[in-house]
């Protein structure tokens, strides 16, 4: 892991646009986007947008980023659906710890379709939805439906939002904090699901249904 990789204004300094893109579409795509910048690159992407002169326009971020989820999402479903359920026993995968990957497949066999559009909006399980999708024989029609949906909700959406706090002096003056702040509130749900499990195991309270059951446990009006 280099700081080229996970500062967002590096990145952007040194590859504009195309690193943006890049970024976008590993994190999804090839299963080994869990330490790449995903939601501070997009907001700083904005912030810079709005600049007198900017390098990337907001226009430009807000057409090309959601095409460049989309693309990584096919990608990862692609590559669950090609190797099923053994691709989330990658080194890739085994990075990310195995509570993580066995609590992702139990919230997806639980709530199907609506994970791929939210979880665009959250660290990690973004990165392993695309993956777990194709791996439980989700529709592919389905599957892209709800995930250009996400893709154009988070890949537009977040830069705009960027570009608009980026006409605040505050902003522009302590763009590390916000920084902060926007990775901060991207991990809550993934800590509140670890301190959750945790909990759930000092009560002596069952865990949900084991993640190897995953192909049998999804909902049939997700597939």
């Amino acid at each position: 892991m280099t700081g080229m990789t996970t500062n967002p204004d590096t990145l952007i300094a040194t590859f504009g646009l195309l690193g943006v893109l890049a970024v976008v579409f590993v994190e999804t795509g090839l299963l080994v986007g869990f330490f790449l910048p995903g939601d501070s690159l997009l907001f700083t992407a904005g912030v810079l947008a709005a600049q007198v002169h900017p390098a990337v326009p907001i226009w430009l971020l807000v057409l090309t980023v959601p095409a460049a989820a989309i693309a990584g999402d096919q990608c990862g479903y692609l590559l669950g659906a090609k190797a099923g359920p053994a691709v989330l026993e990658t080194r890739g995968a085994r990075r990310l710890g195995r509570h993580q990957v066995d609590r992702a497949q139990r919230y997806f066999a639980t709530h199907g379709k609506a994970t791929v559009f939210l979880a665009r909006f959250v660290a990690v399980a973004r990165t392993l939805t695309p993956v777990l999708a194709g791996a439980s024989g989700m529709r592919h029609r389905t599957f892209t439906g709800y995930s250009i949906a996400g893709s154009l909700a988070w890949g537009a959406g977040v830069p705009l939002l960027g570009y608009l706090l980026g006409g605040i002096g505050f902003v522009r003056a302590h763009l590390d904090l916000v920084l902060l702040a926007v990775v901060a509130v991207s991990l809550v749900p993934v800590l509140l699901g670890v301190v959750g499990g945790r909990l759930n195991r000092h009560n002596g309270r069952p865990a949900p249904a084991d993640a190897a059951d995953l192909p049998e446990s999804v909902p049939a009006g997700m597939r």
